[in-house]
């Protein structure tokens, strides 16, 4: 049967999307829901009984990201259609046309680069974005989800039930545009669990805001810090906006000697290795992992996995580089044993003169102990010391155990009394956090300190509270606990402490 040239483009076209479909793991119906068409007009243009209509083409072409090759067949059908001598002047087959219900950003590029050093990935995502649709966007949702065992999901859920991950160890920064004139971006979180966290970016910090207009591109790039120990041994990309190219770069040093594979799935798909090789190349002492892909379908996932086969590494079952516990301390702020300020006496308040600087430190303290409490939890109370974040003034606090009762704000404190009965118990000092020793203490202390308008007031403390006051004010007199502990007794590792989350008992 004799067709026309027109009806023959017609059918390259349809071919064209029957392709594309395929080769992205749709179905017709689930194509035509993204393109928000109704599920029976795919089958019906692939069938040939519709002819392709310009929103059709445009639609089809940016949910596919066929890479112009829908749109050129389209072109050439309505060239044809009108006979045309040529489309030059057609506007280009590029998603800022059209975008699915309910997107207005396209990922033009995402690079996501994974680092292992020192005991922590460094996690580092760069997207290139452009806002294709019709409103301003003043907010970026991210995702940090964290599997340590992602072949055992009980065994992962109850490993994070008992470490959580924290936004203090996480260190997230964000930032906007290219330099000189990049700025930084605060975020605001969204959902907060233990092993995933999802948060706003937002177009905007203390400086002012900068949201992307429609039709503006920016670039926008986030990084995060995550202990071996949460990290399992796999990196996960999801394709969640129309995304060109995406590239991932996994970076280990060449001591571990990795084996990387890779596989990918969709929301039709099974899991499969995917489609083209992981590329291995050495920088100094490292390696480099890269593996990229054009046009990615919406909802895709595509995962690398290794395992570290040098002798000095991890070993292969993932168990992990233990990162010590001060280093995590170390990492939100707090100062370790060595530090000249620790050993130094604090310097004492003139108040009410210096009410502002006192107010201005206990809010700070306050603010340390928030970040500490996200990395551990404190069953015996726990107080922080003005010199154990680096500021060299007689200021404490101490929040009870008991947690409905008030903390403690400690102003230029002094033991006034203390009991003649003592008991010993371990206690553990952030700034050296590795370790437990066992100490002497009375069991009441009578402290007088200062009020914020330089009144004095004496404040009685028993059993747990008295051994937490007496240890902060220590470290405002440059002492530390293992100066009382009985000469020869060994500290007691972390890892081999029998006590911890129980309470001091009495």
């Amino acid at each position: 049967m004799t067709t026309s040239p027109i009806e023959r483009a017609a059918d390259t076209f349809a071919a064209e999307l029957a392709r594309w479909r395929v080769e992205r793991s749709m179905s017709k119906k689930q194509l035509a829901a993204r393109m928000g068409f109704d599920p029976s007009y795919v089958s019906h243009v692939e069938g040939r009984r519709h002819r392709p209509t310009e929103d059709f083409a445009r639609r089809a072409e940016a949910v596919l990201g066929a890479g112009g090759a829908i749109w050129q067949r389209y072109q050439e059908y309505d060239e044809l259609r009108h006979a045309r001598s040529s489309a030059s002047h057609r506007d280009p087959p590029v998603p800022e046309q059209w975008l699915p219900p309910g997107t207005g950003l396209i990922v033009e590029q995402e690079v996501a680069t994974l680092a292992y050093r020192e005991g922590s990935y460094r996690c580092v995502i760069r997207r290139a974005l452009y806002n294709a649709g019709t409103e301003p966007v003043t907010r970026y949702l991210i995702r940090v989800a964290v599997d340590r065992y992602p072949h055992d999901p009980e065994k992962s859920n109850r490993h994070h039930r008992e470490h959580p991950l924290s936004f203090a160890e996480l260190d997230l920064q964000a930032w906007c545009g290219e330099e000189p004139a990049r700025e930084a971006m605060e975020y605001r979180k969204k959902h907060d669990r233990d092993a995933f966290k999802e948060v706003w970016l937002l177009f905007e910090n203390s400086e002012g805001r900068f949201p992307l207009y429609p039709g503006q591109r920016t670039v926008i790039e986030y990084a995060y810090t995550v202990s071996h120990e949460k990290w399992g041994q796999w990196f996960q990309r999801a394709v969640r906006l129309p995304t060109r190219r995406l590239t991932v770069r996994l970076d280990f040093p060449n001591w571990l000697d990795a084996q990387v594979w890779g596989v990918e799935t969709s929301l039709s798909a099974e899991e499969a290795p995917l489609r083209t090789p992981v590329i291995r190349r050495a920088e100094g002492e490292r390696t480099i992992f890269e593996w990229t892909t054009e046009s990615p379908p919406l909802n895709a996932r595509f995962r690398l996995e290794w395992r570290f086969r040098g002798h000095n590494g991890p070993p292969p079952s993932g168990l992990a580089i233990a990162v010590r516990a001060s280093d995590r301390m170390r990492a939100v702020g707090i100062v370790q044993r060595g530090a000249d300020t620790l050993r130094q006496a604090a310097r004492q308040f003139d108040l009410p003169r210096d009410e502002a600087d006192a107010r201005d430190i206990v809010d700070r303290l306050v603010g340390a102990l928030d970040r500490v409490e996200e990395l551990h939890t404190f069953t015996k109370g726990v107080g922080l010391a003005a010199p154990q974040i680096g500021l060299p003034w007689a200021a404490a606090v101490v929040r009870p155990a008991d947690r409905t009762a008030e903390p403690v704000v400690l102003l230029n404190p002094r033991v006034v009394e203390a009991s003649p009965e003592t008991d010993e118990q371990y206690e553990g000092c952030m700034s050296f956090f590795d370790v437990r020793g066992l100490v002497s203490r009375p069991l009441t202390l009578q402290v007088e300190h200062a009020k914020w308008d330089g009144g004095r007031v004496i404040t009685a403390f028993e059993q747990g509270m008295a051994r937490l006051v007496a240890h902060e004010i220590d470290h405002l007199e440059g002492r530390l606990y293992v100066d009382r502990m009985v000469p020869g007794v060994p500290l007691v590792p972390v890892e081999e402490y029998r006590e911890a989350g129980n309470p001091w008992r009495y």
